[in-house]
C-alpha cells in the first residue's frame, strides 16, 4: 500500500516537472467548459490512458510498439481536429464535415447547450484518452522504479495499479489548477464578454501543441530547459523513508541533479588536465557485465568486454524520449570527441522508457539528429540493464582498462568530476597495470559489494516489493 501512495505522491509533483508543459494546451482547451462535465472526464480518460499505455510498454512484441506508434499519431490527428474546430468551426465543417464533426464534438465537451449529459462526457473522456497517448512525463525516482519494474516483470495488475495511482496524482494537481482556471475565466467572461476570443484563442493553442508533438520539437526544446530539482529531490525523500527496503536489489537513483549545474548559460564546462590536482579516490565498485541480449547495435559492430579489455570504456545509459539523457548526451558526445584517440571508447545503452521508443528506426532517426555517432546498443529486453543492476534514466558508469567499474553517476551533473575521472582512468591505462582475472568468483564478489554500497547511498526498491 505504501508504494501506491508514493506513486499518488510522484505524479502529483510531476507537474511541476517540464515534461507537463506539451500536453497542457489540450488539458486546458476546455477550461470555459463545467468542470464535471468536461474536465473530470478528460482527466480520467487521461490517467487511465496513460496506465494502459505504460503497461503496453512493457510488452516486448512488435505489436506493441506499433499500437503506440499509431496510438500517438491518431491522438495528434484528433487533437489537431478539435483545435481547428475551435478556431474554424463554421469552415472546417463546411471542408470535411464528417472529421471535423467528431472535433466539434471534442471542442464542445461539457457545453451547456447539450441536451443530455452523456453526449457530453463522452467526447470529454476522449479527448483525455488522446491527451494520455501523448503524454510522457519525466521520469523521476518514483515513475522509474514503476517502470522498471514493468519491463523486467513484464505487464501485471500491480504494475498497472501503481502507473494508475502515477497518472491518478497527476490529474488531481491538474484538476486543482483546471477548476482554478474555470474560475477565473468566468470572471473574465462576464466583466470583459472575451468568451468567443478566448475560445479561438484555446484552438490555436492546441494546433500549435498538436503540430509542436508531431514534428517532435517539444522533445528538443524541453531538452533546452534546465529541469528543476525540487520535485526529484521531493521523490527522493518519500523513497527514502517511506518504500520499502531491499539489499542488494536495484538502486534508485540520487534524483535529478540541477540540469547543467557546470554549464551556466547552457555552454558546456570542460575540464582541462591540471598536473598538480590530487589523484580522485575511485575504489572498484565491479567488473564489467557482459554486454549481451542487444536486439541491435548501430554504428558498430557487436562489442564485448573482451573486445574492449586495455580500453577506458564509458558506458552511457539513456533514452531518445528523456530528456534528462538529452541534457546528459552533449557531455559524453564531447567527452568521445576529445578521448577516443587516447583510448576512451564510449558505450550506449538505449533502454527504452516507453514503447515508441524501442522501434529501432526511431532510435537511429533520433541518434543522427542528436550526433550520436558511437556505439549504441539497442537493449529492448533490458538485459545489459539488468546486468549492470541498473535503474535510472539516463546513468553513466566508467570502466578502466582491467574492466573494472571505477566510478558510476546518475541523473544529470558533476560533468566536471566525470572528466576528472576519464583523465584518471587514461593516465592509469598509459602507465599500465597486471590486469585482474575476470573469474566468476570474482565477478560475483565485486558486483554483491556493488550493490552492498549502493544499496547505502540511495533507495534500493527490490521490483516487486510491495
Amino acid at each position: 500500500m505504501t508504494l501506491f501512495i508514493i506513486s499518488f505522491l510522484g505524479g502529483a509533483l510531476t507537474v511541476l516537472a517540464p515534461c507537463i508543459l506539451p500536453v497542457i494546451p489540450f488539458v486546458f482547451a476546455r477550461v470555459d467548459q463545467p468542470f464535471v462535465k468536461s474536465g473530470l472526464p478528460m482527466l480520467v480518460g487521461m490517467a487511465s490512458t496513460f496506465a494502459a499505455v505504460g503497461t503496453l510498454g512493457a510488452a516486448a512484441g512488435s505489436w506493441a510498439v506499433e499500437a503506440n506508434e499509431y496510438g500517438r499519431i491518431a491522438a495528434t490527428a484528433l487533437l489537431g481536429l478539435m483545435g481547428a474546430a475551435m478556431v474554424f468551426p463554421r469552415l472546417a465543417e463546411r471542408l470535411t464535415r464528417p472529421l471535423v464533426s467528431v472535433g466539434l464534438d471534442l471542442s464542445n465537451a461539457g457545453n451547456a447547450h447539450t441536451a443530455m449529459a452523456g453526449n457530453c462526457v463522452f467526447p470529454s473522456f476522449i479527448r483525455g484518452v488522446a491527451t494520455g497517448l501523448l503524454w510522457a512525463p519525466c521520469a523521476g525516482p518514483i515513475l522509474g522504479l514503476i517502470l522498471t519494474g514493468a519491463v523486467l516483470q513484464g505487464p501485471n495488475v500491480k504494475t498497472s495499479l501503481l502507473l494508475l495511482a502515477y497518472g491518478a496524482g497527476a490529474v488531481s494537481s491538474l484538476a486543482l489548477v483546471l477548476l482554478t482556471g474555470h474560475r477565473i475565466f468566468a470572471a473574465m467572461k462576464r466583466s470583459l464578454g472575451i468568451g468567443e476570443w478566448f475560445r479561438k484563442g484555446l484552438g490555436i493553442t492546441v494546433l500549435s501543441g498538436a503540430v509542436v508533438v508531431m514534428t517532435g520539437v517539444d522533445t528538443g526544446w524541453l531538452a533546452q530547459v534546465s529541469s528543476g530539482s525540487v520535485e526529484a529531490s521531493v521523490e527522493k525523500m518519500l523513497l527514502q523513508h517511506f518504500a520499502p527496503r531491499q539489499t542488494g536489489k536495484m538502486p534508485i537513483a540520487d534524483g535529478q541533479q540541477q540540469a547543467k549545474r557546470n554549464a551556466p548559460g547552457g555552454r558546456l564546462i570542460l575540464v582541462q588536465a591540471q598536473q598538480n590536482r590530487q589523484p580522485l579516490n575511485l575504489p572498484v565498485e565491479g567488473l564489467f557485465p557482459p554486454l549481451t541480449g542487444a536486439v541491435d547495435w548501430l554504428n558498430s559492430p557487436p562489442l564485448t568486454v573482451e573486445a574492449l579489455r586495455g580500453k577506458v570504456v564509458l558506458v552511457n545509459f539513456w533514452t531518445f524520449g528523456c530528456i534528462n539523457c538529452r541534457n546528459v548526451l552533449p557531455y559524453v558526445r564531447e567527452w568521445d570527441r576529445k578521448y577516443k584517440d587516447q583510448g576512451l571508447v564510449v558505450v550506449s545503452v538505449h533502454a527504452p522508457e516507453f514503447a515508441y521508443e524501442k522501434n529501432i528506426e526511431n532510435v537511429k532517426r533520433a541518434a543522427s539528429e542528436l550526433g550520436a555517432t558511437f556505439p549504441i546498443a539497442i537493449d529492448n529486453r533490458f538485459e545489459i540493464w539488468k546486468a549492470f543492476n541498473n535503474n535510472y534514466w539516463p546513468a553513466n558508469y566508467f570502466i578502466d582498462s582491467q574492466g573494472r567499474i571505477r566510478f558510476h553517476h546518475f541523473g544529470e551533473g558533476e560533468y566536471e568530476k566525470s572528466e576528472r575521472v576519464i583523465q584518471q582512468l587514461l593516465k592509469e591505462a598509459r602507465v599500465g597495470n597486471r590486469p585482474v582475472p575476470m573469474t566468476e568468483t570474482t565477478l560475483e564478489t565485486l558486483n554483491a559489494a556493488l550493490a552492498l554500497q549502493r544499496a547505502g547511498d540511495f533507495v534500493a526498491a527490490g521490483v516487486g516489493a510491495g
